[in-house]
């Protein structure tokens, strides 16, 4: 690895942050170069390419095969998609540690405002209507987060203040942990007829798309709400428009997205709709600078990267 390292940042959101940390990069060990992976690269060899924040895109990616990069750097946790588009040859990093904390604090949002009916609060304030009703609580509820990566246990970690009655914790395969029991996916349809809430955090994959279908939504007991921070896939949308009413919904993410404004999920009733946002707060970049950071002190030490997901 060269003593100096070249490193693409696609625009200035990161360069404050990586200036303002309290182990900055050390001076001269990096020569930093504009590229938002939209053209051929400005430089032979790339050592870290950062990519736009949701730029996963074939035709973005493709632009990735005209330099010699060392490490790509994404600033999602997801990836999905991506193996089909990387050119071959490249080592592909997600942004697990910058997003959790974040989309966890949405996932709550999203619960508490369903539960206790805020989207209603909303419409009759816009129609100057005083109209109080009772709404279901979080606490004494039975919560079921399905998919126990960081998402999952930065939302485990949010509910504990809220004197939730059970957490119901469902990973791709049954373990113990220190906090106890995981169940395996195999048992989730047995599982869902207990859960008052179902948080969705799973990654997409060709497991999980379409993981929540009609026969799981038809398991759950009437008034439950669903929270999907995940992927718009894992959870079926016709399910969900067949099921609206019965159960409700809070959706950060949808299929198809972005959500066309004729598509019925918008009208769908119990169906509160964020547009993505999951990670989309002002602790992005100070957590995104602290991973690259981390990412750069790994090449100039010789040493393997973090949040390896992918070699192509």
């Amino acid at each position: 690895m060269p003593e100096r390292l070249v490193v693409s940042l696609p625009d200035d959101r990161l360069s404050a942050h990586l200036a303002a940390l309290a182990d900055p990069v050390p001076e001269g060990a990096v020569e930093w170069v504009r590229w938002a992976v939209d053209g051929p690269a400005p430089a032979e060899r790339i050592d870290i390419a950062v990519l736009p924040y949701l730029s996963m895109d074939s035709g973005r990616l493709g632009f990735l095969s005209t330099a010699s990069v060392g490490l790509v750097q994404s600033q999602s946790i997801g990836y999905d998609g991506v193996a089909d588009a990387l050119p071959s040859g490249l080592v592909y990093a997600n942004a697990s540690s910058v997003h959790e904390t974040a989309t966890a604090e949405l996932a709550l949002a999203l619960l508490l405002a369903s539960q206790r009916g805020i989207d209603d609060f909303v419409r009759n304030a816009e129609a100057g209507r005083w109209s109080p009703h009772r709404h279901p609580s979080l606490a004494d509820r039975t919560v079921l987060i399905l998919g126990y990566g960081g998402v999952g246990k930065a939302v485990e970690a949010r509910l504990a203040g809220f004197e939730v009655a059970r957490v119901i914790r469902v990973a791709s395969r049954a373990r113990e942990d220190a906090a106890g029991h995981v169940h395996g996916i195999d048992e989730l349809r047995a599982l869902l007829p207990q859960a008052d809430v179902v948080v969705i955090g799973t990654p997409l994959t060709d497991a999980t798309r379409g993981l929540v279908g009609a026969k799981e939504l038809a398991a759950l007991p009437d008034g439950a709400l669903v929270v999907n921070v995940a992927r718009g896939p894992v959870l079926d949308t016709a399910a969900v428009l067949a099921e609206a009413g019965r159960l409700r919904f809070a959706l950060d993410v949808t299929d198809p997205e972005p959500l066309p404004a004729d598509h019925p999920l918008w009208a769908a009733p119990g169906v509160v709709i964020s547009p993505h946002v999951g990670g989309a707060a002002s602790s992005m970049e100070p957590r995104m600078a602290r991973l690259l950071r981390r990412q750069i002190g790994h090449l100039l030490a010789g040493e393997n990267c973090e949040n390896v997901v992918l070699r192509s």
